[in-house]
């Protein structure tokens, strides 16, 4: 990976965790935001995506100011833009490819929207490699908690597309119907990223078997 910079653009959102090797289309509407791609899209076209905290609807409320600055997490996923296009009225569609990893060591606020100094945690692609214990043990805790639906997709993505190892478990990390929080613990796990995807489904499945009020009986959930 070509050297990359100590301080990018963050983008926070408070329901979505990149991971490398996605694409992920973005609308941009917020003045500050179309901001943050013109001065990228002439260099080297790098946006952190990062997740807000839990508070920070109550804490942007509470200041009542369009340049608010609600806490973030500490790790989040940097992209490259790959496609962009620029609507006439000044909003972009664009598609961005995760790169990597990083951690935000601090804030920069001298533009209008936010940046930050980071330090690069790329997650090589061999620490990703699953055994063949640990794909049989995913493939399971998917078929039990998705049901179906997982079978398809496994079908799809493995047998058909050929994805293991890194493009697997972060496709997989990404597109689950998990909660952000979930996703994000998923994410800083890192080398152990496939261990923790498993822990992750394999506390769901048995939250499901003993239902909220621990009496059993499940809810329903999807595999997107």
């Amino acid at each position: 990976m070509a050297e990359l910079p100590r301080i990018i653009p963050i983008f926070p959102l408070p329901n979505l965790v990149l991971f490398p090797g996605i694409r992920l289309p973005l609308h941009i509407f917020e003045p500050r935001y179309r901001r943050m791609v013109a001065d990228v899209a002439d260099g080297d076209r790098l946006v952190g995506m990062i997740l807000l905290k839990g508070e920070w609807q109550r804490n942007y409320v509470m200041e009542e100011k369009y340049h608010s600055y609600p806490d973030i997490f500490e790790i989040g996923c940097a992209g490259r833009i790959d496609e962009m296009v620029q609507l006439p009225d000044g909003r972009y569609n664009l598609v961005l490819h995760g790169l990597s990893e990083f951690r935000v060591l601090h804030e920069i606020r001298e533009r209008p929207y936010r940046q930050a100094e980071v330090n690069w945690c790329p997650v090589s692609r061999e620490s990703l490699e699953c055994d063949s214990e640990t794909l049989e043990g995913l493939r399971e805790v998917l078929f039990s908690y998705f049901g179906p639906p997982a079978q398809e997709a496994w079908r799809a993505l493995v047998d058909q597309r050929g994805l293991t190892g890194a493009e697997l478990i972060n496709f997989l990390s990404f597109h689950l119907d998990v909660t952000p929080l979930e996703k994000q613990t998923i994410l800083e796990a890192f080398a152990n990223r496939a261990d923790c995807l498993i822990d992750v489904l394999s506390f769901k499945l048995e939250e499901r078997k003993l239902g909220r009020g621990g009496t059993g009986g499940g809810n329903t959930d999807t595999f997107q």
